[in-house]
């Protein structure tokens, strides 16, 4: 079984980045907490500790968090027990992916509707959280068996320090800079085209069907990639 080469493979890893929009987008619009960025959860789950009787958004964001580690834990061990850069591997990886995003859609789509804001907390929402979060470091993992460590498309802060401070921010050719630039623009592009869906008549559930499409077409795309034996 060949490896993938790592040549562009840096263009699927961005192309991560308007997932992570499009879920964050309509997560935090639907649910009050994220299922990609941990690090607001974080925050979530800290006020919540100082006030918990004043929202129940840290009760989901706890459980988002949970599930982003528990799927850390399994990513990293399938990719490393079966060797990183495997073709196989990659497109298992984001099937199941893609199986753990549809499944959340579905059951928002064909699930019982909720009966009131009490039911913010009942399984027709944390369910799909738990899934969606799970899944997240799926592409977090992938940047890493690629090679790409800034990739990961979980977190911008880091990019924003990396891209601001690079010496050669004005070059022509520069493309650490083009990469960091990229991840920015492509998550914006997908919180914003995740915000009308979910605002939209077919809400999260239609984003999260999209998602779901694109990471098909990511299995697809490391199904024709092209292999080295290195």
């Amino acid at each position: 079984m060949a490896n993938v080469h790592r040549d562009w493979a840096d263009v699927v890893l961005l192309i991560c980045y308007t997932i992570t929009g499009l879920l964050d987008s309509a997560s935090i619009s639907t649910w009050g907490s994220f299922v990609s960025m941990q690090t607001g959860n974080s925050v979530y789950i800290g006020l919540g500790i100082a006030s918990p009787n004043e929202s129940k958004r840290w009760i989901k964001s706890g459980l988002s968090l949970a599930s982003f580690c528990a799927g850390s834990f399994c990513f990293s061990r399938f990719h490393r027990y079966f060797m990183p850069r495997r073709r196989w591997v990659l497109c298992a990886s984001f099937l199941v992916q893609m199986g753990l995003i549809a499944v959340a859609a579905a059951i928002l789509t064909w699930g019982p509707p909720p009966v009131d804001v009490g039911d913010e907390i009942s399984w027709r929402v944390l369910v799909p959280i738990a899934l969606v979060a799970f899944q997240s470091c799926g592409q977090a993992v992938t940047s890493r068996a690629l090679k790409y460590n800034s990739l990961t498309s979980v977190v911008l802060t880091s990019i924003y320090c990396d891209l601001f401070s690079d010496a050669e921010l004005f070059a022509l050719h520069n493309t650490e800079r083009n990469r960091r630039i990229g991840a920015p623009v492509l998550l914006l592009a997908g919180v914003v085209m995740g915000g009308l869906l979910a605002h939209s008549s077919v809400g999260a559930a239609g984003a999260l069907w999209v998602a779901a499409g694109l990471k098909l077409c990511l299995v697809l795309a490391w199904c024709a990639w092209r292999g080295t034996e290195n």
